[in-house]
């Protein structure tokens, strides 16, 4: 029997919250002012402002795309559009405290401003949260299921299958019954399914029963999704366009492509490695040197060729972590690698053994943010079994990156390692969607990592 899904309702009760949550600070300003002695006028049009300002935040949320909330949505990525949102908005409220006759907005405009921004942001955070939690319990699932079995739907499953806070309850379904179309719709009916999920690699579904499915699909109300090929396919390259009403694929313009976002970003890169370098660097860098040739001999420095914007070469400096060694050029770091000194293992867990990179940030040759470059022979031999793995090099790399933050590390050198394909896709997903406050999204999380540690490095 069909599941009750809820997610629809929920986004009139988060707008409503919001709602509230403005009407109250506003509120709670008007009132502080002593505005109840003004006439009936002045409580007019501070009503109008209110709506003003209610309307303005539904309105925006339809560009930030604030209450399209995925099952899959991770919070870095909501909180890139929560910040978005709630400073334009905040821009809102002092532009209308400018041209309004409210003498309370005008005087207390900035602490509203700070009022509205904490408030929204604790709340929408905890509620975000608290709603993954539940799906973490099994509370407004959502049951799939995989008509075929690839390297592709493995990748997926694995997803779906660690992360229970998405809310998706797999089925499983004997894919040699999946063209008995009576034992497939009463699966359907059984399981409540909800969405199934297609692969494209290869010709595991012929034309005939593929038109059949998707008929039944239709008729039974189930979801089909296709997963593009994670091997081949360039599909991040691509977007859907149209010619009059004749869909066609159109090579992508990513937002990096335009040149306001290149100047804005490598703006915001020469101002925030400057201020590190001198107002950190400055004086962490002698104490780590000292450390380094304390618990080892050698230079404090390492730097090693890197693939860079474009596929150019650079010397990517670090600081040394292991014992001199002649595998440094030609072997990757593995879990509990005995090459890695005592000082070095401190230094992967905190990062800081990438600090010295923020001076390859201020020549020119990566960014504070980006795809994380790779040994050259990581990138040869990834380049030849993943179709989007080029897509990286259309950005310079990062001292810190999206795959990084949320756990994706590790070059095996196994092209059906599913962590490293996981984190190509990252990386491919920030080049598509980069923003200058995702930016600051990541540079945040990449704050906490470093304070509390990143279990995830080697």
């Amino acid at each position: 029997m069909q599941k009750i899904r809820y997610s629809r309702y929920f986004k009139v009760i988060f707008i409503l919250l919001d709602v509230l949550v403005i009407a109250g600070v506003f509120v709670f300003f008007f009132l502080r002012n002593n505005e109840l002695k003004y006439e009936k006028e002045v409580w007019e049009q501070n009503l109008l402002s209110l709506i003003l300002l209610t309307m303005f935040w539904i309105l925006l949320s339809g560009r930030t795309r604030l209450y399209s909330i995925a099952r899959n949505l991770t919070y870095t990525i909501y909180l890139e559009r929560l910040v978005t949102h709630i400073f334009i908005f905040i821009f809102g409220v002092i532009l209308l405290a400018k041209v309004s006759n409210n003498d309370f907005i005008k005087q207390d405009r900035f602490l509203i401003a700070i009022f509205l921004f904490f408030l929204l942001f604790i709340i929408k955070s905890l509620v975000f949260i608290g709603l993954k939690y539940l799906r973490t319990l099994g509370i407004n699932h959502r049951n799939v299921m995989f008509l075929t079995e690839d390297s592709s739907t493995e990748i997926l499953r694995n997803i779906i299958t660690e992360r229970k806070d998405y809310g998706f309850k797999i089925f499983d379904y004997p894919t040699e019954s999946r063209f008995d179309y009576d034992k497939l719709v009463a699966f359907w009916k059984e399981n409540g399914i909800h969405t199934m999920y297609i692969s494209s690699e290869g010709k595991q579904i012929d034309q005939n029963n593929e038109r059949e499915i998707y008929k039944l699909a239709d008729l039974h109300k189930v979801r089909i999704s296709l997963i593009p090929s994670i091997i081949k396919n360039n599909f991040f390259q691509y977007d859907l366009g149209y010619i009059e009403t004749q869909p066609i694929l159109v090579r992508s313009k990513f937002p990096l492509d335009f040149l306001t976002n290149t100047i804005l970003k490598r703006t915001f890169d020469i101002l925030f490695s400057t201020v590190i370098l001198v107002g950190v660097c400055t004086w962490l860098f002698p104490i780590i040197a000292v450390l380094i040739m304390i618990d080892s001999k050698g230079p404090v420095f390492f730097l090693q060729k890197r693939y860079g914007f474009h596929d150019r070469v650079f010397k990517c400096i670090k600081f040394r972590t292991m014992y001199v060694n002649g595998d440094s050029s030609h072997r990757t770091t593995e879990e509990n690698d005995r090459r890695i000194t005592k000082v070095g293992r401190f230094l992967r867990k905190s990062s800081l053994d990438e600090m010295p990179q923020f001076i390859n940030v201020l020549k020119g040759e990566m960014s504070i943010v980006g795809p994380r470059p790779h040994m050259l022979l990581v990138d040869d031999f990834y380049k030849l079994k993943i179709g989007r793995y080029s897509v990286r090099s259309l950005v310079k790399p990062g001292v810190t990156g999206l795959a990084q933050v949320n756990g994706l590390r590790g070059d095996t050198g196994d092209d059906m390692n599913i962590e490293m394909q996981k984190r190509i896709l990252a990386d491919a997903f920030y080049v598509k969607n980069w923003s200058i406050s995702l930016d600051f999204v990541i540079i945040i999380k990449t704050m906490f990592l470093v304070i509390f540690g990143d279990k995830n490095a080697n």
